[in-house]
């Protein structure tokens, strides 16, 4: 017996009325036949007009609805974004459901996120002027700029890449950064902003020790001189004094010689030649342990492959045998999530 058709007793009935519809001749012989004696006399219920699919008619609710209505009304705000200016939302939104948007926050209820400005074009080539083409040390341009060591140093490699790709010719996208710096906030470096007293970032921070962090009562006579340094002893031998931990030590002394009665722009030729013989030590001593890894490694060329050997020490692997100078910390040793057997899930938390 072939399995019945589940449905309403409906489908039939919509299945004849196609067959009527189609001219005679597009039907099987067969079929034409069979039409007029399954033609219906009774008229058709009012639900056999209803569609086979069972998915709900897409309705536009009212959220939905005035989303639409905004981004129709503001969409021209946002598409070309005023020169100068920032293209976020705080532009036309200035109250959010709890509190004030301030021109800075890309997100409207995320107070706590706040957009810091990035270095324009101009004040990426005012860098990279300063460093390649003046000859300042990066110290002296960090603190001139009020600009991170470690982002000047960024800066001038990545716009020696930029002008090397210029002189081969290789394509670059221009036209996206520019639309991407003209939506954000930027900072020119200019002798206005430097006028004002508006830096750019912090650059002498230090890292704050958890040691550092605790309370300490040190007996110590009046007549002795306590300074930063013995209070950095006092929370351990292997805590540095501030003077140390900054990045630019310099900045320091330069401003005691000035408190000292030295005139400004001396203290300042000073400081760059300080600033300049430090980076120059800097760069003997990575130089010196560049020489001294390349003096006990040992090279065979085979023709098709180069061989490097090294000398290690046996007592530097550390008691698990994965200290960072050990032979294989980076590639040779698997992991010990690879091993069978191994729990993966930690069981204490130390």
């Amino acid at each position: 017996m072939p399995p019945r058709i589940r449905g309403s007793g409906s489908q039939p009935l919509l299945l004849l009325s196609s067959l009527e519809s189609a001219p005679s001749s597009s039907l099987p012989p067969s079929a034409a036949l069979a039409a007029p004696l399954h033609r219906s006399t009774a008229s058709p219920s009012p639900q056999c007009n209803r569609s086979f699919s069972t998915t709900p008619a897409r309705q536009v609710t009212r959220l939905r609805r005035l989303f639409k209505d905004w981004c129709a009304n503001n969409a021209p705000l946002f598409r070309y974004p005023q020169p100068g200016q920032t293209n976020y939302v705080s532009r036309i939104l200035k109250q959010s459901d709890f509190h004030e948007v301030y021109p800075n926050q890309p997100f409207p209820n995320n107070p706590a996120f706040r957009s810091e400005p990035v270095l324009s074009e101009t004040a990426r080539e005012t860098i990279w002027r300063a460093v390649m083409v003046e000859g300042l040390p990066l110290k002296a341009v960090s603190a001139e700029y009020k600009v991170d060591v470690r982002r000047v140093a960024a800066v001038v490699r990545m716009k020696e890449i930029e002008k090397k790709w210029e002189r081969e010719g290789k394509p670059m996208a221009i036209p996206y950064a520019k639309a991407i710096m003209g939506m954000l906030p930027r900072a020119n470096l200019t002798e206005r902003e430097r006028r004002e007293g508006r830096p750019f970032e912090p650059i002498n921070d230090i890292h704050v020790h958890s040691y550092t962090m605790q309370q300490l009562f040190v007996p110590t006579s009046e007549s002795r001189e306590f300074t930063r340094a013995d209070a950095a002893k006092a929370f351990g031998d292997h805590i540095l004094p501030p003077d140390e931990k900054m990045r630019i030590p310099e900045l320091v002394e330069m401003e005691r010689k000035i408190s000292q009665g030295l005139p400004p722009p001396q203290a300042r030729a000073e400081f760059v030649e300080e600033t300049k013989k430090s980076e120059q030590e800097l760069a003997a001593k990575m130089r010196a342990r560049l020489q001294a890894a390349e003096d006990r490694r040992v090279r065979v060329d085979s023709g098709r492959f180069e061989f490097r050997f090294e000398k290690i020490n046996a007592e530097e692997v550390g008691p698990t045998g994965r200290a960072r100078r050990a032979v294989g910390w980076r590639y040779g040793v698997p992991l010990m999530d690879r091993k069978r057997g191994e729990i993966k899930i930690p069981t204490s938390v130390e």
